[in-house]
């Protein structure tokens, strides 16, 4: 993908979550995500990659307002934290919501300045809204791999699944087909992977664990 069709596209993405902060504020809804329990089920499965090291670094690509840092700490992890957003306003909410400590920090971006020992993005490769598919799916391979160049240790990320029901499918957001993006994930970071769609969601968490 060209830096100007990035560029585009990560502009189109803040505009879209921007919208939803100002409507529904620092809640579920204001991430787009349709409730609570789904929302934190999401963060539980990012637990299989990081609650074995409580006190490593990590990056979160696309934190949104921040929540997803209470969720770490709720669950014993002490360790670094580093949001990153490219909208303004959800930085400056989770800036708000959780202040700006030795243990965190919080900034406006697509990639991080530094790696850490893990990376996480949950949410930010479903809404592609008028995108072209084929554009699109090439973003979620870039991010794939900044996520990969991001983490020392391991990453994880999440997208919907292609295995959903088709008559459930919106036209504005991105299905991904879990076997191709496993292969990929294989072929490019080896074997210790997994691949966990059985959470009842419409989607699938990828865990890499960097040999």
């Amino acid at each position: 993908m060209s830096t100007s069709d990035r560029a585009s596209l990560l502009a189109g993405v803040g505009s879209y979550y921007t919208a939803k902060l100002a409507e529904f504020g620092p809640t579920n809804r204001g991430v787009d995500w349709n409730g609570e329990a789904s929302h934190n089920l999401r963060h539980q499965q990012f637990l299989r990659l990081l609650a074995p090291d409580p006190e490593a670094s990590v990056i979160d690509l696309g934190c949104g307002y921040g929540d997803f840092l209470g969720f770490l700490r709720t669950h014993g992890h002490s360790g670094r934290f580093v949001g990153y957003d490219i909208a303004p306003a959800m930085i400056a909410e989770a800036v708000r919501l959780h202040g700006v400590e030795a243990d965190r920090a919080w900034h406006v971006g697509a990639e991080p300045a530094e790696p850490a020992d893990y990376a996480i993005a949950s949410g930010i490769l479903n809404v592609k809204g008028d995108m072209p598919d084929a554009e699109w799916s090439s973003y979620v391979i870039e991010t794939i791999e900044l996520l990969g160049r991001s983490s020392r240790r391991g990453f994880a990320v999440n997208m919907l699944s292609l295995s959903s029901d088709p008559e459930r499918r919106r036209a504005n957001l991105h299905y991904a087909d879990p076997v191709e993006m496993l292969r990929f994930c294989l072929a490019r970071y080896g074997r210790s992977i997994a691949l966990l769609q059985d959470y009842g969601l419409y989607e699938f968490t990828l865990i890499v664990r960097h040999s």
